[in-house]
């Protein structure tokens, strides 16, 4: 079941999001349902300096809740951490006025969107998510118009900075110094190297506070695969034919032909 506020499709209740989206944050961590855990570990390492005690003994649902979850207020009062780290996937329009003269940090994290697909193969029929996602067919409304929106925002917005799971994947000793410049907790490089460690795919797809696999089989089916799956980047040139390819090629481009982002 998906419910509608604000012309978003969601799948949570609607006045749960009423409530929330004026919510002053202190912290975001945003992404277009990709890469989100990732970010959620490196916010937390960054935190805590590089010692893995939270990150090992708290679920990452609970550390840096869920804006649009209904469990999201109770979440706040048992874990009242100060600064607070906050996850969402609402689009710009949503979380504008709330954002707008506030102390937040945000970060925005894209990916490829074609190994979006790829990712949510394991979870979706690749030919029905394939549908969806140049349909505007998503959660939290179209791909495409999420992606313009926050990054639209990059040049007026001066708490806002956008990561790319590429650039991470490719160099997390830079990204996580990024990172942390962007929330001014400035770290020692002990203490940045400890974040590459325990951030490393394999040390996440090990950790159970981050791999999901505390979350109910009704909610994850486990049965189908790992929800961390291979952490790789091109994954899709092993699942996309040429004629899909060509096919999403031609509408991300007509999507996207008024935007600056590479």
């Amino acid at each position: 079941m998906v419910f509608c506020f604000r012309d978003t499709c969601t799948p949570r209740i609607p006045y749960n999001l009423l409530s929330n989206v004026h919510f002053r944050i202190q912290i975001s961590s945003l992404s277009p349902i990709q890469s989100t855990t990732w970010m959620q570990e490196i916010v937390t390492f960054i935190s805590s300096r590089g010692d893995p005690h939270v990150s090992q003994t708290v679920p990452n649902w609970a550390r840096a809740p869920w804006l649009e979850q209904m469990y999201f207020p109770a979440i706040q009062e048992t874990y009242n951490s100060t600064p607070r780290v906050i996850t969402t996937h609402l689009p710009h329009h949503l979380l504008g006025p709330a954002l707008q003269g506030s102390k937040a940090k945000v970060i925005y994290v894209s990916r490829n969107p074609k190994d979006v697909v790829v990712s949510f193969f394991h979870f979706h029929k690749i030919a029905n998510f394939f549908r969806r996602l140049t349909h505007s067919q998503m959660h939290y409304g179209s791909w495409f118009d999420h992606i313009k929106g926050w990054t639209g925002q990059i040049g007026t917005m001066n708490n806002l900075l956008h990561m790319t799971y590429e650039d991470m994947l490719l160099d997390l000793h830079g990204a996580i110094q990024k990172v942390s410049s962007h929330l001014e907790i400035p770290l020692l490089e002990e203490e940045v190297s400890n974040c590459v460690k325990h951030c490393s795919f394999s040390s996440m797809k090990d950790n159970k506070m981050a791999n999901y696999t505390l979350i109910d089989e009704e909610i994850i089916n486990h049965g189908k695969g790992s929800f961390m799956r291979n952490g790789k980047i091109g994954d899709w040139k092993n699942m996309f034919t040429e004629e899909l390819n060509q096919y999403f090629q031609s509408i991300f481009e007509a999507k996207m032909k008024d935007c600056t982002l590479e």
